[in-house]
């Protein structure tokens, strides 16, 4: 199946013109619901919800509903939907095939969409009758948009509530959130309401959002990288503080180091931020940012910092030592490492 483009199903939906099976899945949850909410609009009315619009998770699925509510006849209206969430078809089981007999003959009047949020949608080759099946599908992939994308989306977003903001701003209120859009959306409501004048400041998104777990991470790397020592400590407190596990906050930046790690391997290599993000799975910030510090840390630096790292997450699991306590002294090791490095 080759993936069918968002710019190809904003076109059918700007026609009204959708398809009748599609499969949305990918990491921006912000971006699928609200073309699944578009596609619901075009297809049911509101007042025939309850009759022509049908929706199935793991616990409510079976063979027979989903049969019924695929062949019902829409009432007052010519078209109906059902959603179905989760659900993972390659693994249902002796149901596979006549699962596949539907989605193979669906009727004109009926759109079915797949939806994958906490399951992953990956599809098995080696149940052929059920993935000829969902080949038929238009396959949405919903990744975080780039970072030219969102500044524009903020910018749009802020207009609609009478307000600017500079494109350095954006930026920043970009990595303070992590680039999450569901984040951003409820956070330039908040922006929106308090900033009394016409353009939103970087102080009141300072005093406002507060920075997701990864970009305090970073600030920590910035402070260490720049021998800000007690900045980087504080910047650890006040994760801590917030009540964000030790383990977790071991991790994130332990993911970062390793980042870093192959931002040298690329850059030695000639390669640079793109093949960053394929290789790590991540977005343009955090691919972004290992390339920068890849070129501000001395080389042998970023391998040191990961075996810190593995021994501070074996003493935090295998030793009575404060979890808190073994996050401190790994700061002030990394610091110590950068320093001489």
């Amino acid at each position: 199946m080759a993936e069918y483009s968002l710019d190809r199903l904003k076109t059918d939906l700007k026609n009204r013109q959708p398809g009748n099976f599609y499969i949305f899945h990918g990491p921006e949850a912000y971006l699928r619901d609200h073309y699944l909410e578009s596609l619901r609009k075009l297809l049911v009315e509101d007042f025939a919800e309850a009759f022509n619009y049908h929706r199935f998770s793991p616990e409510t699925i079976s063979l027979q509903a989903v049969a019924d509510s695929v062949n019902a006849i829409p009432m007052m209206s010519p078209t109906s939907m059902v959603r179905i969430d989760d659900v993972n078809f390659f693994a249902i089981g002796e149901d596979a095939a006549d699962y596949a007999a539907i989605f193979s003959n669906l009727p004109s009047y009926c759109t079915v969409v797949l939806v994958y949020d906490t399951v992953e949608y990956k599809p098995d080759r080696r149940k052929k009758t059920i993935a000829e099946a969902l080949d038929l599908a238009r396959e949405v992939c919903f990744q975080q948009p780039s970072e030219r994308e969102l500044i524009s989306w903020i910018a749009r977003h802020f207009k609609k509530l009478g307000k600017q903001i500079t494109v350095d701003d954006a930026v920043f209120l970009i990595r303070r959130t992590g680039g999450d859009m569901t984040t951003l959306s409820a956070e330039i409501e908040k922006l929106g309401a308090y900033e009394t004048e016409p353009a939103v400041s970087r102080r009141s998104i300072e005093l406002l959002v507060e920075p997701v777990l990864e970009a305090a991470v970073f600030d920590l790397s910035d402070a260490i990288a720049a021998g800000r020592y007690e900045t980087a400590l504080q910047i650890l407190h006040i994760l801590l503080r917030r009540q964000e596990e030790p383990v977790v906050i071991l991790a994130t930046i332990g993911s970062q180091l390793r980042r870093i790690v192959e931002a040298n391997r690329l850059r030695a290599a000639g390669k640079g931020k793109n093949d960053l993000m394929k290789l790590c799975s991540v977005s343009s910030y955090p691919a972004q940012k290992a390339m920068e510090f890849s070129r501000r840390l001395p080389a042998e630096f970023p391998e040191k910092a990961v075996e810190l790292c593995l021994e501070a997450d074996r003493r935090m699991k295998t030793s009575f030592d404060d979890p808190k306590r073994v996050l401190e002294l790994l700061v002030l090791q990394l610091a110590e490492e950068a320093a001489h490095a």
